[in-house]
């Protein structure tokens, strides 16, 4: 049974609402309390895109599980409910609607958000006979000034900042290769043959093949003269190993939002009864 003590529990905004399956339906957004009891009857589960939606669940037949709610609907069923605005007040056709989609009886009561702090006078009249004993015995409980009866305090909440992150693409790399040229200069030696005359007297070791032709003729010798010429020669040859890979490098941002909160004065109100 979910009770007055598991509001701010609920309001905490850490836990999600879970259905019969214990499957996740969103968030908790109001919880809306009995005009009557002060009990809370009714809690509104954030659906749809971002949360923008929020649809209406009886809390009855639900219970607390750490920090999330399990309500006994689907959901399904839930997704389905009447779109009722949560203004902060649940009004008796409201409520009807509500109990025949979730095929519950009661009906013709009205249900206040419990996170406001004030209840709406209940639907219907009341004898000023059970007001008096209802306010005797209430003691030292708080009084709403708007007409219900609460107990001795008030829920105040407040907004807490969430920020998250998320990907998104910015941009591509890729490998590209492409052919350039350039000039190479490298020098390399090279040699050649020159002519050179020797000149040897005649000696006794060299005057038998000196004397051994002719006394007078005319002859020719010839001499083949080589060089060296560069010779260039190209091949291609693997260099290096080239890929893409990414690598995570974290910034910070400053995120700067607006978020209220509740504060809660006292005030004094002097009883000039006699």
């Amino acid at each position: 049974m979910i009770t007055n003590e598991h509001i701010d529990a609920l309001l905490g905004g850490r836990g999600d609402v879970l259905g019969t399956d214990g499957e996740k339906i969103g968030g908790v957004g109001q919880v809306y309390a009995d005009d009557d009891t002060g009990q809370p009857k009714w809690v509104t589960v954030k659906t749809g895109l971002f949360g923008t939606r929020e649809s209406f669940v009886p809390l009855e037949g639900a219970r607390m599980q750490g920090d999330d709610l399990v309500v006994a609907y689907s959901k399904d069923q839930i997704q389905d409910a009447p779109g009722v605005d949560p203004d902060g007040h649940l009004d008796p056709a409201e409520e009807d609607r509500l109990y025949r989609h979730y095929q519950l009886g009661g009906g013709q009561r009205t249900y206040t958000d419990a996170t406001t702090g004030t209840r709406d006078e209940t639907i219907g009249t009341r004898s000023d006979a059970m007001a008096t004993d209802r306010d005797t015995a209430a003691g030292t409980m708080a009084r709403d000034t708007s007409g219900g009866t609460a107990d001795d305090a008030m829920t105040r909440s407040e907004e807490r900042l969430r920020v998250g992150t998320e990907k998104q693409a910015t941009g591509r790399a890729r490998l590209r290769k492409y052919i350039t040229t350039e000039n190479v200069t490298q020098t390399v030696p090279v040699s050649r043959e020159e002519v050179r005359i020797e000149r040897e007297p005649i000696t006794d070791a060299n005057r038998d093949e000196a004397l051994s032709g002719p006394d007078l003729t005319e002859s020719e010798h010839e001499v083949t003269l080589q060089e060296e010429r560069p010779v260039v020669e190209k091949e291609t040859v693997p260099v290096e190993r080239v890929r893409l890979d990414k690598e995570s490098v974290t910034d910070e941002e400053t995120v700067n939002e607006e978020v209220r909160k509740e504060q809660i004065d006292t005030e004094r109100t002097d009883d000039t009864r006699r």
